[in-house]
């Protein structure tokens, strides 16, 4: 039986390309640490990794969503500190100025006050990033616009943001927010931090009130406006301070929680299209040595077969 010429080296050929195509799936492999590289290589295995990436990358978003409200929760908390400290040296001011106190010293106070109110917009206006912390849903506006009259003294405060909230998720079906309006009057909503018709809290013009009484010497209406007043804002205060902390807990939970699903999902993700790095890499050098193996006797065999069609 005759076998054609080029027979031989056909097959040659084909297992060449064959063992090429061996030491590129095992050298991917090597370099990605992953098994799966295209479809085929594991149907029912590609279509759970891409589940899992899937999964890995909502949770990622997750993660990432709570880093950002942690950083504006925090910075709230930090707010809302100073503004308390605000808010009880007022209170000070208003116990301290009774009717023993002299109109020298009362216009000291009077003074102090108005300070208190430039600081305590100042820290209303605070931010987070390029976002205003306390101007609901219109985070890109400053809050609050004070006016002052010919000596300085600040005679109003306006509000510019608005009583929304946006929710942001945290997990699946599970959302938060950090938004705080600095004012809510509509008697409906999210509470308003420094004024709210629900719960009697205005205070700034609660300051501005004090102010005026202190300037004026009406040491009667301190005590019987004034005083009532800023307790009313007090308490206002003392509850977001407290919801602040209600929220940095439950988001320091979300995220020890997104980590260990991370974790999880990676560890699946890489059980299920991870690769065995030292068997793939013995097998990669077993396809190198074969191939190199292959060449040569392929180069022994050619010459031998040229040199029988030679004589021939």
């Amino acid at each position: 039986m005759r076998i054609a010429g080029n027979s031989y080296t056909d097959s040659l050929v084909n297992q060449l390309n064959y063992l090429t195509a061996q030491q590129y799936q095992l050298q991917g492999q090597v370099s990605t640490g992953q098994r799966i590289q295209n479809p085929e290589d594991d149907p029912a295995g590609m279509g759970e990794a891409l589940s899992l990436q899937a999964n890995s990358s909502s949770t990622a978003q997750y993660a990432l969503n709570i880093a950002t409200l942690q950083t504006g929760a925090s910075s709230a908390y930090n707010a809302l500190q100073q503004i308390k400290t605000i808010s009880d040296r007022a209170g000070e001011i208003a116990t301290l100025a009774d009717g023993t106190k002299t109109s020298t010293e009362l216009q000291a106070y009077a003074t102090e006050v108005n300070s208190l109110i430039q600081q305590a917009v100042q820290l209303a206006n605070g931010k987070a990033g390029d976002r205003y912390l306390f101007s609901g849903t219109k985070s890109d506006t400053p809050p609050f616009t004070p006016a002052t009259d010919a000596n300085g003294n600040v005679t109003g405060v306006t509000y510019q943001g608005n009583t929304n909230v946006a929710q942001t998720e945290i997990a699946q079906g599970a959302t938060v927010t950090i938004d705080t309006p600095g004012a809510n009057t509509t008697g409906s909503g999210a509470r308003g931090l420094l004024a709210d018709s629900r719960y009697g809290a205005d205070f700034f013009n609660h300051l501005i009130s004090l102010q005026q009484h202190l300037a004026s010497g009406n040491t009667s209406a301190i005590a019987k406006v004034d005083q009532p007043a800023l307790t009313k804002d007090e308490d206002n205060l003392i509850y977001h301070i407290s919801n602040n902390g209600v929220i940095q807990a439950r988001l320091d939970s979300a995220a020890t929680t997104t980590t260990t699903l991370q974790s999880s999902l990676q560890q699946s993700l890489t059980k299920v299209a991870g690769v065995d790095m030292t068997k793939a890499i013995t097998d990669l050098t077993q396809a190198q040595n074969t191939y190199q193996a292959a060449l040569q006797s392929s180069s022994v065999l050619l010459k031998l077969q040229q040199s029988v069609l030679q004589y021939l």
